[in-house]
């Protein structure tokens, strides 16, 4: 049976933008008041202010909360912020994530591990001081936001790649953890979404400028489904309490192509790549 958002709270990460800020709208629609965060004070605010134009208060609240998710200290403090404000929550989505340039040879620990704190850490910090106010509902949700790189791990990727799968592997167990509970868990698998992640990543210092012109040319080119459809499939996905959302075609084919060749996956995938940089450089979108 399909679960009614309507009235209930709902957490949102990473709401400054991208599927965060589309999440927020999407939720607004269903009538859900709405707890927002992110470290960005500026986008957070158009968020709400986006929100709010489109539709009102008058039946739900929303607040905004700065926020680093890496920051055990902060999100508890958020955590206390949001029951004080809102009472109670039914839906968390922890969506905030980065993303980082680089073979593994290219980048920096400190990189590494700064990374690590928001697209994995984050989740967690966000899992572990909710739980127990969702469990207080008569029913609630956890969304997790992985990534088609929670589903194979392409070369230039090795730090984002083992956040994701960190993520895809903390959500599962969750939701085995949590089976026959109140508490039904998601973990999303989006893949080309039209937002600001590859042009917001950092680089790593061992970086050619060129690699990184190629890794955002690449990004365009596949980044082709609007956000607000992502928002769309993962808030569906919620409803019918679908423990894996995958969101794309290409999410899908991706999927599909892991399944078949669970070893050998690269092989395809790397004809493919070097194809697209033969077409990249041939319509002069890189630098030959």
């Amino acid at each position: 049976m399909s679960w009614n958002l309507k009235g209930g709270v709902a957490v949102v990460t990473g709401a400054a933008s991208g599927i965060g800020r589309a999440l927020a709208g999407r939720l607004a629609h269903e009538k859900m008041s709405l707890a927002l965060a992110d470290v960005e004070e500026h986008g957070l605010s158009e968020t709400a202010r986006e929100v709010e134009e489109r539709f009102g208060q008058k039946n739900i609240s929303i607040s905004t909360h700065v926020v680093n998710v890496a920051d055990a200290a902060g999100m508890e403090a958020f955590t206390s912020d949001v029951v004080e404000r809102h009472g109670r929550v039914t839906l968390l989505i922890n969506n905030a994530g980065v993303a980082l340039h680089g073979n593994f040879e290219e980048i920096s620990r400190a990189d590494f591990e700064w990374l690590m704190g928001i697209n994995f850490w984050g989740v967690v910090h966000g899992v572990g001081n909710f739980l127990p106010v969702l469990r207080r509902q008569p029913r609630a949700h956890i969304v997790n936001v992985s990534s088609i790189f929670g589903l194979i791990s392409p070369a230039g990727q090795s730090a984002y790649c083992a956040s994701k799968f960190a993520v895809r592997g903390f959500t599962e167990a969750l939701l085995h953890e949590l089976a026959g509970s109140n508490v039904g868990v998601s973990c999303v698998h989006p893949g080309g979404i039209r937002t600001s992640i590859a042009r917001n990543a950092r680089v790593g210092a061992g970086v050619h400028p060129t690699v990184r012109q190629f890794n955002l040319a690449r990004f365009d080119r596949r980044a082709i489904l609007p956000a607000e459809e992502a928002a769309d499939r993962i808030v569906r996905g919620v409803k019918r309490n679908e423990p894996r959302i995958l969101i794309g075609d290409d999410a899908i084919r991706i999927d599909r192509l892991q399944r078949l060749l669970p070893v050998s996956y690269w092989k395809v995938l790397l004809k493919q790549y070097e194809k697209e940089t033969t077409e990249l450089r041939k319509s002069g979108a890189v630098e030959a």
